[in-house]
């Protein structure tokens, strides 16, 4: 594994602070912190910015990339503030962090483990982040997650739905502002009998990583709880890009319900396969065959096409929402980038402001500090209503979104409707559910 030059520096850093890096980790040099890991020295405190910018995940990296530039202005005190305005939490100010200037690097996790890894050891050891965030997929959430623990950083997760992140594989340094798997489960199960019928057969093709196991876990155990019978379920490989061979047997198998449990290039790859073989034009035991999506994004509908026409699905957020923090977040990011935000935007943003404003209200960049400030955090006006920031296991608990694909989109961003918001009592759990069994946050690492 080479850790040879995996990122880009974000505006401009100091020389000192950057070749003192070079020569030691900082949380490796006595004279380097105030007794935690890159506490920032001088004017500056610079975050990591972890995201697939290639790979199949690339489309939701490059929007993370703009959602986290943008937040940097904001809190700067550029532009118009963003969700600043709108943030039940007053406590940024609009000139950085504590008073220091946000900078940042940026690293690619080419949505490999190995890769994800390595750029954020060296955000961390070479060019001092306090802070690492990002990723648009679990299997690198999930590792990156478990170095910033073991470096004595904040991992603030971007987009990670499987349910390991705050479940199994959780940890007291790292957050998560996405929703999961089961709340895709929660929701999608009553809109899926309201408008199918609780006498369905489905198949299952599953993404070969954590994220498609546990999402497959939740939509089985929530569908099949409502009278579905799941005749298969299918592994398929994240690198595979022609889904053609696992698309055939699913005509032979007497299921009349494709459940894709793909994300990015792989569902929009694997869902444009099932169409080209006419499942959408089949009657199969008396019924109308039918695609589900359980994790949709506008960018993968986008890619889809007019494929996407009429398939249910959950998503994070949606930049349709009316209220006033949504409203605010689409008009700054629409300024600056000439298109609407997607949900991988949104929540890297969020999860950017969070950070910063559980430094300023604990009045420290000491990870312990930031843990105790977003632990059963409550606040409101950034998008899906008021959020829980929960102790348990620090997962936001708040409103999901079920979708469908529109049937007459006015535009190229007017692909999804919602088509009701559930409300976040109907996709609680407690924190010892069997799908989230496991694992244990342990203590807070501030990496003396």
């Amino acid at each position: 594994m080479s850790f040879s030059n995996p990122t880009r520096r974000g505006l401009i850093k100091t020389g000192a602070v950057a070749s003192a890096g070079l020569a030691l980790p900082t949380y490796l040099r006595a004279d380097g912190h105030a007794g935690f890991t890159n506490a920032p020295q001088g004017s500056t405190v610079t975050l990591g910015f972890n995201v697939p910018q290639s790979g199949p995940y690339a489309d939701e990296g490059a929007d993370e990339l703009r959602a986290y530039e943008l937040a940097v202005e904001h809190l700067n005190g550029g532009g118009d503030g963003g969700l600043m305005n709108t943030f039940s939490s007053k406590a940024l100010q609009g000139n950085g962090i504590l008073g220091k200037k946000v900078e940042y690097v940026t690293g690619d996790t080419q949505t490999k483990s190995d890769a994800a890894r390595a750029s954020a050891k060296s955000m961390i050891e070479k060019d001092g982040a306090v802070m690492v965030t990002g990723g648009s997929s679990s299997g690198v959430a999930v590792a990156v997650q478990a170095l910033c623990q073991e470096a004595g950083v904040i991992f603030m997760a971007g987009l990670t739905h499987s349910n390991d992140t705050t479940g199994k594989d959780k940890r007291a340094n790292g957050f998560r502002h996405f929703f999961n798997s089961y709340m895709s489960g929660a929701a999608l199960a009553p809109v899926l009998a309201a408008n199918y019928g609780k006498d369905r057969k489905a198949y299952h093709l599953t993404a070969d990583y954590n994220w498609g196991y546990t999402t497959e876990e939740a939509v089985r155990s929530s569908t099949e709880a409502m009278g579905w019978e799941t005749v298969a379920a299918v592994k398929t490989p994240l690198t595979q890009t022609d889904f053609s061979a696992y698309i055939a047997p699913v005509l032979q198998s007497g299921a009349d319900v494709l459940v894709l449990n793909h994300y990015g290039g792989n569902m929009v790859n694997s869902l444009t396969n099932a169409v080209q073989f006419g499942l959408r034009d089949k009657l199969v035991n008396d019924k109308n065959f039918e695609i589900v999506v359980p994790l949709y994004s506008r960018l993968m509908a986008k890619g889809a096409g007019a494929n996407v026409k009429g398939i249910f699905g959950s998503t994070n957020w949606h930049w349709s929402l009316t209220d006033e923090g949504s409203k605010a977040f689409v008009k700054s990011f629409g300024t600056k980038y000439g298109f609407p935000p997607s949900q991988a935007a949104h929540t890297c943003y969020v999860q950017a402001l969070l950070y910063a404003d559980a430094v300023e209200r604990a009045g420290s960049f000491n990870p312990c500090a930031v843990v105790e400030a977003l632990e059963d955090f409550e606040f409101d006006g950034m998008g899906n209503g008021k959020t829980l920031y929960r102790g348990d296991d620090h997962q936001c608990f708040k409103d999901v979104l079920v979708v469908k694909g529109k049937e007459n989109p006015t535009s190229e961003f007017d692909l999804l409707e919602i088509v009701e918001v559930t409300p976040v009592e109907q996709v609680t759990y407690d924190p010892d559910h069997p799908q989230m069994a496991g694992g244990s946050l342990g203590s807070c690492n501030p990496g003396t």
